[in-house]
């Protein structure tokens, strides 16, 4: 498993599974069990999308 994940793309990742978490836990909603997916690809820094597509975020 490769890194494929650059450090402003990690970032983003991290900050936007805290919010969608975030936003399910005030809401009441399982929705914000969404929010780990960025959260946790941000966190090892490696996407499966990424992958097929032949994408890399990281110079």
């Amino acid at each position: 498993m490769k890194s494929n994940v650059g450090k402003t793309d990690k970032i983003i990742r991290v900050l936007v599974g805290v919010a969608i978490i975030g936003a399910g836990l005030y809401f009441k909603n399982w929705w914000g069990a969404v929010g780990a997916i960025p959260l946790i690809t941000g966190l090892i820094g490696w996407c499966p999308l990424y992958c097929p597509l032949k994408i890399s975020t990281k110079k």
